[in-house]
């Protein structure tokens, strides 16, 4: 058992050391901002609420698209781990903040960033959840194109089809949680239908397809680039002596 943890850690700092810092930064600060965003509905009727993570959501989808193909989909899902670790230090660091007592009053500040405790619980299921379907749904839509797995085809139907039903997955958990479970608890009775989970789940789901639509072209550069430059080259090689 301790040679196993010590040998995932290996494997865990090596894929660090593997994915260009870059992309690495940008989806860890996807996934706080997102987290904050939530905070604020953006739009609401019978059928969708959206909020404001919508604006930044596909931006980890894309990064996770990314990783996954060029590492796997156990080394995005590390990086997904990852980023909630970062989140949820932020999000305490944020807390810690917002309970020292000041003489100007900061009440909407604090009311802010110091979040509820059941929506970071939710969104943190949900993301999780959302990355593993993700990540290994991509992977294996890609193993169905033999011919051309680098081809643009392959890249674009396996980051739409996960992205979608990864995304559907995240605002599902996310509603079914916050409005099923906890708010009839804590928020005096309030609480979404099944209906309304699953009608403003699709209907976001579509909206973050249509963000990851806009965006794929630029993922896709940037896995030709890595691919040209052999970006992940000793990681992969790893993993393929593990595999032997």
């Amino acid at each position: 058992m301790n040679t196993r943890l010590k040998k995932g850690w290996q494997d865990t700092k090596l894929l660090l050391r593997s994915i260009p810092s870059t992309v690495t930064a940008l989806f860890t600060i996807s996934v706080v901002v997102m987290n904050v965003l939530a905070n604020k509905t953006i739009y609401q009727s019978d059928l969708i609420a959206i909020d404001g993570g919508i604006l930044i959501s596909w931006l980890s989808f894309l990064c996770m698209d990314i990783v996954t193909k060029a590492f796997g989909p156990k080394a995005a899902t590390k990086l997904s781990v990852f980023a909630i670790a970062t989140n949820l230090l932020v999000c305490f660091i944020f807390y810690v903040v917002s309970v020292i007592p000041t003489e100007t009053d900061y009440t909407a500040f604090n009311t802010i960033i110091g979040g509820t405790w059941f929506i970071l619980l939710s969104s943190t299921i949900a993301f999780l959840v959302s990355a593993l379907i993700n990540n290994f749904l991509n992977w294996s839509i890609g193993k169905l194109f033999r011919k051309n797995p680098d081809g643009k085809l392959a890249y674009v139907t396996r980051s739409y089809v996960s992205t979608f039903i990864g995304q559907f997955f995240d605002n599902f958990v996310f509603a079914a949680l916050t409005f099923m479970v906890f708010a009839p608890i804590f928020w005096d009775g309030f609480r979404w239908t099944f209906v309304q989970c699953v009608t403003c789940s699709i209907l976001g789901a579509g909206l973050e397809l249509v963000m990851e639509v806009i965006f794929s072209p630029f993922g896709y550069m940037v896995l030709r680039s890595w691919n040209k430059d052999g970006v992940g080259e000793a990681y992969r090689k790893t993993q393929q002596k593990e595999a032997a």
